[in-house]
């Protein structure tokens, strides 16, 4: 007996909710492995560092050969006069057939090496007293970093005390860790509590090279900022991040919240930010906007990564198109377009995006993402509308390594003054780097009340980017 038609149209449907069944259990079963790795990686010490098993074809290592050669590395010869002169003389006689040598040339070779021995200072401090108030007059070095005496007359130099502010908060090294190598490998005695004090120290007298940076922040044609997390006493906090073209500043908040940059810039500031979509950043309503296409073309690639079927589709479109800005932008600075042709592929790429996102979807997660894409639709271009504007807010996630690597160490501060110390210091080591200036020697200016101003002349609005 022969099924009847309505029986056919079940057994069709069995058969494809079947193929269905078969299809998503694979994807199940692919998601539960993908799940238990991440599990097993995280529990590694090595977790945070891992790279992922190694390429099919990685590159070959070494130099490249042609134009990409770059440039050799060869130290160069130490500047000014040598502190010593050593003399490799020749043996008595050949250490091969002990025949008699005749000096035919001298060869040269230079080496920078360690001090081994600290540099011990006596400051003799000559007092005085006035014949006519009778006030008493103490004289003071400019290699002073105090004026106590007594007890506390026995301190360290202040270059000493700079290389611990940079050892501490730009190399990460721990104060257990800087009283080490300043003990065992430069013989000046230090504890980690002398270590800490120093740090803080540094951060009163760098109070004033801070308000600077934070002054300046405002006239910078952009900003790229960023925010990562902190603890201050065990207690939650973020660390913000602000980078311009010539100025970085940290700050240390409890809350995740922009209203420290709101402090700093105003809420009608009218330059660019760059930042990565946090909603907080929303309320400048005067500046213009450029949302971070790293942060897009990551999500994308994790959602294409995790999509079946033509899930897929939405995630790779996002990506191509990002790509594809990106490439214009490059053919730009190449001179292969010229600005209204610049312009009009932005508005091309705006058009294009709103295209693509407009329509609902039925997947859930690309529907979060379309949404996401759509409301901030001209914020994804912003850079292709003023050229030399990053694409992302790469600067600022930059800017917070050094801070990640303070907090993988300690976790973080252990008092609001700690705090404070973090972001002044870090603040203006950072700085320093962006003017080219030498923060051993700014910070140890500094520590003696001399440090200059770090920007003697005032930043012009059209020059911020250059």
């Amino acid at each position: 007996m022969e099924p009847c038609s309505q029986c056919l149209v079940l057994l069709q449907r069995l058969a494809e909710l079947e193929a269905k069944v078969e299809q998503l259990s694979r994807a199940n079963d692919e998601l539960r492995r993908l799940l238990e790795d991440a599990r097993r990686g995280g529990k590694r010490q090595a977790a945070p560092f891992r790279k992922g098993p190694p390429k099919a074809n990685p590159k070959t290592p070494g130099r490249k050969s042609g134009e990409q050669h770059g440039q050799h590395g060869q130290r160069p010869p130490p500047d000014g006069a040598f502190d010593q002169v050593l003399e490799a003389n020749l043996p008595v006689a050949c250490p091969y057939c002990f025949g008699n040598l005749v000096e035919t040339h001298t060869d040269q070779q230079t080496q920078v090496d360690l001090p081994r021995q600290p540099l011990r200072r006596l400051i003799n401090i000559h007092c005085g007293k006035c014949q006519t108030c009778h006030a008493t007059v103490r004289g003071h070095h400019p290699q002073q970093t105090s004026d106590a005496t007594g007890a506390a007359a026995h301190q360290v130099g202040p270059d000493a005390q700079a290389a611990v502010v940079i050892l501490n908060k730009d190399c990460g090294l721990s104060h257990a860790k800087v009283a080490k190598v300043m003990t065992r490998l430069l013989g000046i005695p230090l504890t980690r509590g002398a270590s800490s004090q120093i740090v803080l120290r540094a951060g009163q007298r760098l109070e004033g090279a801070y308000q600077e940076i934070l002054g300046q922040l405002p006239v910078h044609d952009w900003l790229s900022v960023d925010e990562t997390g902190w603890r201050i006493g065990g207690h939650p906090a973020w660390l913000h991040v602000w980078v311009g073209a010539r100025a970085t500043a940290y700050a240390i908040d409890p809350q995740r919240d922009a209203d420290r940059l709101e402090q700093v810039i105003g809420i009608d500031w009218t330059g660019t930010l760059v930042h990565d979509g946090w909603s907080s950043y929303d309320r400048f309503d005067c500046a213009m906007h450029q949302q971070c296409q790293a942060h897009v073309l990551v999500r994308a690639k994790e959602l294409a990564a995790a999509a079946v079927g033509r899930a897929k589709v939405f995630p790779r479109q996002v990506i191509k198109l990002c790509q594809a800005s990106l490439a214009t932008r490059d053919q730009f600075e190449a001179g292969q377009l010229d600005a209204a042709a610049l312009e009009q592929a932005r508005q091309e790429y705006v058009g294009q995006l709103l295209d693509l996102t407009s329509r609902p979807r039925t997947n859930a997660a690309n529907e979060t993402f379309a949404r996401h894409l759509y409301h901030y639709a001209e914020q994804w271009f912003t850079f292709l509308e003023t050229p030399g504007l990053p694409a992302t807010n790469w600067p600022a996630e930059q800017a917070t390594r050094p801070a990640v690597v303070n907090r993988k160490v300690w976790g973080g501060n252990r008092t609001p003054d700690g705090a404070h110390a973090q972001e002044v210091t870090m603040s203006v080591l950072a700085t320093c780097k962006q003017l080219t200036l030498s923060a051993l020697d700014y910070v140890s200016q500094a520590l003696r009340h001399i440090a200059p101003k770090l920007f003697p002349l005032p930043i012009a609005v059209a020059g911020a980017n250059q």
